[in-house]
């Protein structure tokens, strides 16, 4: 018998469903006494969150390498505890100014006659957090930076694919926060749907596209506002004047962050037929030297599953199937028994290829030859549109181009991924790969309720709008109507 412990007594019995939402109105219940916190309680609860991830990242980094087998300690300290440490710290560093109302102009007429009008940020209430299990940390956390800054509470869903994760989170989670200021919720499918379906004030969920059109069904049953993380096929452009070498130590570097098991990874780039060559020779180059003992190295994170595995290995399967070029560095080799596989290069597959069509989601990179620049802005433009956009090249006609021509995410010059840790730019996807934003100040805009603040002293100014109107109210409005 399941026995849900809630205040006043226990539930026997209880389902998934009559648990989440329990645990939901105990969270609203906690909003409703505390409709607005001060800043001092806002940065309290950033503090906890911040001193549960660096006092157990130890803990963390061990749960995380159970679920996936093998996963760098290195880049977990740094995907999964750091990079989240300082959004949290970024959040806290600024949440007093960005508490202040917002003075906004008003109308000559109306600002005259002593009229004043301010924006107030007001908490939502409480936000639901839908994880995914790549960066089952990061991305189940590190929104809490806009969520806890905004004055709101949190019910997180973790991925049920990384299960000794969730459940550590479950314990640190409780161990540091009352019931009624973050809970979590653990579990599959079922909880997963459940979930979705809570009358939520808002609802943030990264994960796939397909999984994200049910999400928003389901938010849509209680006009639950959604924030999609979903990622998509992120294209890399070599253009003019480009340095393949550096270009090609920081795609691979990009790559090999959870060997490519992150939404931002670049998935195919674009490059002229002349330079295709050198790019392959140098990105091979660069292979050998940032995993110089091939898949079995250290640093060389695991295929999260058995599934996943199996469907990069059809990807390639399929593409060398139609002719295209699958290159590796010299002495590496996938390792089955362990789901480590090495970044793998897929050279000119054709358009309708499996690894053209869907998002990698792991170690293998598409390159793909094309006339030029202009027929990679055009391949750019027929496809969905992505994350990010990658440019690496010196000339300002192609990034103002692509600036301006394009519509991703985001577009990152020069490198990829970086952006992500950079607390005020904005995070967020466009089309298929997602909408609304957050980090930094547009999280806590997220999710914040913008409320419009009017004052009006005691000059009646909305009489000249009441009736009885006559022949002077027609000469205000003639003077007024204007091109």
């Amino acid at each position: 018998m399941t026995v849900i412990q809630v205040e006043g007594g226990a539930m026997p019995g209880a389902g998934p469903a009559e648990e989440l939402r329990l645990r939901l109105a105990r969270l609203q219940a906690g909003a409703a006494a505390e409709p607005y916190p001060t800043a001092r309680r806002r940065i309290d609860r950033l503090n906890r969150c911040i001193a549960m991830l660096v006092d157990e990242r130890e803990r963390i980094a061990a749960a995380i390498a159970a679920d996936y087998g093998h996963r760098s300690w290195h880049q977990t300290m740094i995907a999964e505890i750091f990079t989240t440490v300082e959004a949290l710290k970024h959040a806290r560093s600024h949440v007093n100014r960005w508490m202040r109302p917002e003075r906004r102009r008003l109308p000559l007429h109306l600002a005259l006659l002593g009229a004043r009008g301010r924006v107030f940020h007001q908490p939502v209430g409480v936000v639901g957090v839908v994880g995914p299990w790549n960066f089952p940390v990061n991305l189940l956390l590190a929104p809490l930076a806009g969520i806890l800054a905004a004055g709101n509470r949190a019910l997180l869903k973790p991925s049920e694919h990384t299960p000794a994760t969730a459940e550590l989170l479950a314990e640190l989670v409780a161990g540091r926060f009352d019931a009624d200021e973050i809970a979590m919720a653990t579990g599959g499918r079922a909880v997963a749907e459940a979930f979705c379906r809570l009358p939520f004030d808002h609802l943030i969920y990264t994960g796939g596209g397909e999984v994200a059109r049910l999400v928003m069904r389901a938010a849509a049953e209680n006009l639950v506002p959604v924030t999609l993380e979903l990622g998509g096929k992120s294209p890399v452009v070599i253009g003019t004047g480009a340095d393949l070498a550096m270009a090609a130590r920081r795609i691979v570097g990009g790559k090999m962050l959870n060997m490519g098991q992150v939404c931002l990874a670049p998935d195919y780039i674009l490059v002229a037929a002349g330079q295709r060559d050198a790019l392959v020779a140098a990105l091979t180059a660069e292979i050998a030297r940032l995993a110089p003992e091939g898949a079995g190295g250290a640093d060389v994170s695991a295929i999260v599953n058995q599934n996943h595995y199996d469907r990069l290995a059809a990807y390639l399967a399929d593409a060398a199937r139609r002719g295209a070029a699958i290159v590796t560095a010299p002495g590496q080799a996938p390792l089955p028994e362990g789901r480590r596989m090495p970044i793998t290069l897929v050279v000119d597959p054709p358009a309708d290829a499996r690894v053209m069509a869907e998002e990698i989601f792991g170690p293998l990179i598409v390159v793909r030859s094309t006339a030029g620049f202009e027929a990679a802005v055009e391949a750019i433009r027929e496809r969905p549109r992505p994350l990010a956009l990658y440019y690496f090249g010196r000339d300002r006609g192609e990034i103002d181009r692509l600036t301006r021509e394009t519509v991703s995410g985001a577009l990152v010059i020069g490198d990829v991924i970086m952006h992500y840790t950079v607390e005020d730019l904005p995070f967020g996807g466009a089309g298929a790969s997602g909408m609304g934003a957050y980090h930094g100040i547009d999280g806590f805009r997220r999710f914040s309720v913008p409320k419009a603040v009017y004052r009006q002293t005691f000059l009646d100014t909305s009489a000249l709008v009441r009736p009885p109107f006559g022949p002077r109210r027609s000469r205000l409005l003639d003077l007024a109507i204007r091109k």
